[in-house]
């Protein structure tokens, strides 16, 4: 979260999907001292599931707006949708702008989306630990071909979405 305080952007904050795992982890200390007030939200492989990828990110994004000390005056989603406003548990009435590109006009976005990667990152190769054989700490959670030769093999795990295309078309 940025404020009108808020001077200097990080040097080489930039659209994350312009940047690589190195140059994100590297950001990440400057982004944090930039924006000390930040949150990234989750949602589990079953919410998914049971709720779509919409329903999800809408319940992610909330969860992050829920961890931050401070509400927000105005939230900035990237994109022309707003997947946010009028869907509970929407913690009061924040707000919300959408805008085309935000992640490469935005620094409060691409921060963001800096942030979520890197933490997306972590989390997959925490993952790739705790199941291995699927390739996840070098897919970050995309299907690649490895991945679903691995699938093949081993079958999903507690962390597929059984809603994911690949599970609904029949071999």
């Amino acid at each position: 979260m940025v404020d009108r305080t808020v001077r200097r952007v990080p040097k080489g904050l930039r659209d994350s999907k312009l940047l690589t795992h190195d140059a994100r982890e590297a950001l990440v200390p400057r982004i944090a001292r930039w924006a000390p007030i930040h949150a990234v939200g989750h949602a589990s492989a079953a919410e998914i599931d049971g709720v779509g990828i919409l329903g999800a990110l809408c319940l992610a994004g909330w969860r992050a707006v829920a961890g931050l000390a401070v509400q927000p005056d105005v939230l900035v989603l990237d994109g022309n949708y707003d997947w946010l406003s009028g869907r509970p548990p929407a913690p009061g009435a924040v707000p919300v702008l959408t805008r085309v590109k935000a992640d490469m006009s935005c620094a409060s976005v691409a921060a963001a989306s800096v942030l979520a990667k890197t933490e997306r990152d972590r989390l997959m190769e925490e993952l790739a630990l705790q199941y291995p054989g699927y390739g996840w700490e070098a897919n970050r959670g995309y299907s690649t071909p490895g991945h679903r030769r691995a699938l093949s093999v081993l079958g999903p795990c507690s962390q597929h979405r059984r809603s994911w295309r690949p599970f609904l078309v029949a071999p």
